[in-house]
């Protein structure tokens, strides 16, 4: 009890997630044996980072700097208007798409409503859209970009939790898509109520091939990246450093538009962003190892199916701490903290490891989305410096959608592991 009221004070006074848990992990161990136990704490720290997999996180965050800064963000937006502009709230349906195109890059929703933010919503806002629900449609599409991979969360699922990496990308393609066209029927259902501009008449076949054309190089990303790890040809790391290497390739020798200032600026970047995550896992591990001792894991399992043992009420309870959890603290702090605590508790209920992590990203991707700390309309409301609160009551109708989506593939297995299936994954 000591070691959460540590915690949850740590965090209310402000200290950053990553501090907090080491700190409430040192507590435990103090409260586990005195100070001999703190000899055990650095080799806890070390084993919590010392998992190859993590390697790829790095090299993901890398690549989506690269990109972001070479212009790709524009050449996938043309796109997208190119194909889905020409209907009533045209550029809204072209942000959704894009997002699509934008998540086999980066993988990281903050990333995305960053990009987004500074391009799409001033144009969505000069072509006559409200900029609080501009600021909604691109916080609603952002959370695409974590889910459709490659997804730094699913990097750190499967690595904890022995799942597979490729199985979790395959996994995460259909509930991308299905989040993407479930947010365009929300757009089209109301833009008579928002009032939508109607889009200028689209271009035709020669503009979309043109367009497909000037993207080309951008599209290839996502295929080396999916093809690489879904094919078995490289491992999610060595894909990770490849796409890296691809899109050095472009900014140097095709676009043109890289210095050694550019790449010294996104490596100080990605080392900030890679540092954060990995103090937070690292702390993680020794706060981990003193939950297992104290079979917390267990007591928190009994006393969920002490409430029901039906598999479907189960399941409801877990997306019910994840996504209320979501709304006060650190995504990827949560999943390190309760993977190991609740997937044995989805074992028990015969829910497939694979399945559960599915369920667990697409419940905290929907949690960036949502007050008072989602960290997607935090990024939104300071880029284009529209309020908050403006933005959070516009995006319920998508935050509704996409919590049935949630539902769908949590509560329907098949569905959820189809193409893990389809791919070789699973038998």
């Amino acid at each position: 009890m000591i070691v959460a009221l540590i915690f949850v004070a740590l965090v209310l006074f402000g200290m950053p997630i990553g501090f907090a848990i080491g700190f409430a992990g040192l507590a435990g161990l103090v409260d586990m044996g005195g100070d001999k136990f703190l000899a055990v704490g650095p080799s806890k720290i070390f084993n919590g980072l010392n998992i190859f997999p993590f390697l790829a996180m790095p090299f993901f965050i890398l690549a989506g700097e690269i990109m972001n800064h070479i212009g790709i963000t524009s050449r996938l937006v043309n796109l997208a208007n190119v194909l889905v502009g020409r209907f009533r709230g045209g550029l809204a349906h072209t942000n959704m798409l894009a997002s699509v195109f934008f998540a086999g890059l980066t993988g990281a929703a903050t990333a995305d409503a960053a990009a987004f933010g500074k391009t799409l919503v001033p144009a969505m806002v000069n072509q006559g859209y409200r900029r609080d629900y501009a600021c909604a449609v691109t916080a609603a599409g952002s959370i695409i970009g974590p889910t459709i991979p490659p997804s730094g969360l699913m990097v750190v699922y499967g690595s904890l939790m022995g799942v597979s990496i490729g199985g979790l990308f395959a996994a995460g393609i259909l509930p991308g898509l299905v989040i993407c066209g479930v947010c365009m029927v929300v757009i089209a259902l109301g833009a008579r109520r928002n009032n939508l501009p109607k889009a200028d008449v689209a271009g035709g076949l020669r503009e979309i091939w043109n367009t497909f054309v000037s993207s080309f190089t951008a599209l290839l990303m996502p295929v080396i990246i999916l093809g690489g790890i879904l094919g078995g040809i490289v491992t999610p790391t060595e894909a990770a450093s490849i796409a890296v290497g691809y899109a050095l390739l472009l900014g140097i020798f095709v676009y043109r538009c890289l210095t050694w200032n550019d790449i010294y600026g996104m490596l100080v970047r990605t080392a900030r962003i890679t540092g954060v995550i990995f103090v937070i896992i690292a702390f993680a591990g020794m706060l981990g190892w003193w939950l297992s001792f104290e079979r917390i894991p267990q007591a928190i399992a009994s006393g969920v199916l002490a409430i029901s043992e039906n598999r479907y009420v189960v399941i409801l309870l877990i997306i019910g701490i994840l996504l209320a959890i979501g709304m006060v603290m650190d995504i990827t702090a949560i999943l390190i903290i309760l993977a190991p605590v609740l997937v044995p508790l989805t074992e028990q209920i015969g829910m497939n490891p694979m399945h559960a992590g599915i369920v667990f990203v697409l419940a905290l991707n929907i949690s960036l989305m949502t007050p008072p700390v989602g960290a997607c309309l935090f990024v939104l409301s300071s880029v284009t410096g529209e309020k908050l609160e403006r933005i959070a009551a516009k995006l319920w109708p998508f935050l509704l959608a996409e919590v049935a989506v949630l539902f769908v593939f949590a509560f329907w297995s098949d569905l959820a592991l189809l193409m893990p299936k389809a791919l070789g994954f699973l038998d």
